[in-house]
This record gives C-alpha cells, sequence and structure tokens, in this order.
C-alpha cells in the first residue's frame, strides 16, 4: 500500500506543459501572446525563430481581454513585428496566421476576414475579427497578418462545431491596453455603477414618470 500511495502522489504532482504562439514587439524582446496561453503557469520558455529557447516572465495581464505581455530574459537585439490597422482591415481581405499548432512551430495558413465585430461570450471587452485561415490548438496567441505583413490581430479562438471559424483580437484594443500593462501590469478600468434597461409600464410607476413615457 505504501508503494501504491506513493506512485498515486507522485503522479499527483506532476508538471504538465502547455504551447502557444505569440510575437515580439519590441527589440528588448517584448513579448504578446493571449493570457489564457500563460495563465496559472510558473514557468514560460520562449522559442525564437523555431531555434533558440528563452526563459521569460510575465510583464501584464489583462484577463478581461485575454491579453498578456512577457519579457524575455536577453539583452539581444530582437526584430519586432510592424502593427497594422485593424479598423481599416475589410471583410473578404487576405490574411496569414502564423502560429504553433500541434508544436509545429512556424506554420503558416491563410484565408480572408469573414466578418468583423463579433462578441466574445468568454471576453466581453473584444470584439472579434472572424477568419477562415485555419486556427488549431498552439495559434493561440500568434499573429493574425495582412498583406503588408502589419499584425492586425491576435488568434484567440475557434468554433468548435465547425472548420473556419476562427477569431482575433484586433490589434487595435491591444494598442489600448498595453501601455498599462507595461508600466503597471494590469489594467484598470472604471465602472459607473448603473445598468441600462428599457422603460415600461411598471417601472414608470413605480419611479413616477407618467405611463405612456418611453425611453
Amino acid at each position: 500500500f505504501e508503494d501504491m500511495f506513493k506512485d498515486f502522489g507522485e503522479q499527483q504532482q506532476r508538471r504538465t506543459s502547455a504551447l502557444g504562439s505569440g510575437f515580439i514587439i519590441d527589440k528588448d524582446g517584448t513579448v504578446i501572446t493571449n493570457n489564457h496561453v500563460i495563465q496559472g503557469a510558473e514557468d514560460i520558455f520562449v522559442t525564437v525563430n523555431g531555434e533558440k529557447e528563452y526563459e521569460a516572465v510575465i510583464v501584464g495581464t489583462d484577463p478581461l481581454s485575454d491579453i498578456a505581455v512577457l519579457k524575455i530574459n536577453s539583452k539581444e537585439i530582437f526584430s519586432p513585428v510592424k502593427f497594422g490597422d485593424s479598423d481599416t482591415a475589410r471583410v473578404g481581405d487576405w490574411v496569414i496566421a502564423i502560429g504553433n499548432p500541434f508544436g509545429r512551430s512556424h506554420s503558416v495558413t491563410h484565408g480572408i476576414i469573414s466578418a468583423k465585430g463579433r462578441d466574445a461570450p468568454d471576453f466581453p471587452l473584444a470584439q472579434y475579427l472572424q477568419t477562415d485561415a485555419p486556427i488549431n490548438p498552439g495559434n493561440s496567441g500568434g499573429p493574425l497578418i495582412n498583406l503588408h505583413g502589419e499584425v492586425i490581430g491576435i488568434a484567440n479562438a475557434i468554433d468548435a462545431r465547425a472548420q473556419g471559424i476562427g477569431f482575433a483580437i484586433p490589434i487595435n484594443l491591444v494598442k489600448k491596453v498595453l501601455p498599462e500593462l507595461k508600466s503597471k501590469g494590469s489594467v484598470a478600468r472604471g465602472y459607473i455603477g448603473i445598468l441600462a434597461n428599457e422603460l415600461n409600464e411598471e417601472v414608470a410607476k413605480e419611479i413616477g414618470v407618467p405611463r405612456k413615457t418611453k425611453g
């Protein structure tokens, strides 16, 4: 029995690893990825160009938009990507997704932007870009690039019920939260403390306005 419980305890304590993607945004080795890729991680390693591996630390995370910023522990000079403008991207534009699907690093897939402004149930602050470029487990956090070589989104999720329905966080959302993530490690958002709703007869009666008032 002692040996059996010892084996069970060792199995429970075994560490697991997860794979994801990301991209370098600064010469100092600053990296953007999805928050869900690194959430709960004890050790983070970044492989650059499919060759050299570096240890990295978390600079900031924003679970509400599913964005994380990392910093590679190295004094080397890195080649950053260029940001595009996701607002000017149009439905039908060709895009390229680069990532690490199922551990196959530097895989490139292509497709078009299928839709813009898709709601994100798990991340309410994001309005997704929808694409039919194949996105698989391991692509999360990787760049969605336009034909000018500019990053316009971060591969984030798929619709598991279908083929060719993938989603990316618009890069313009990333631009908004990036300065605060880099300086403070998180994003502070204000709340006004009220909820809006339709005015019906019952509510009108409660607040003492004419019954036919609309709003």
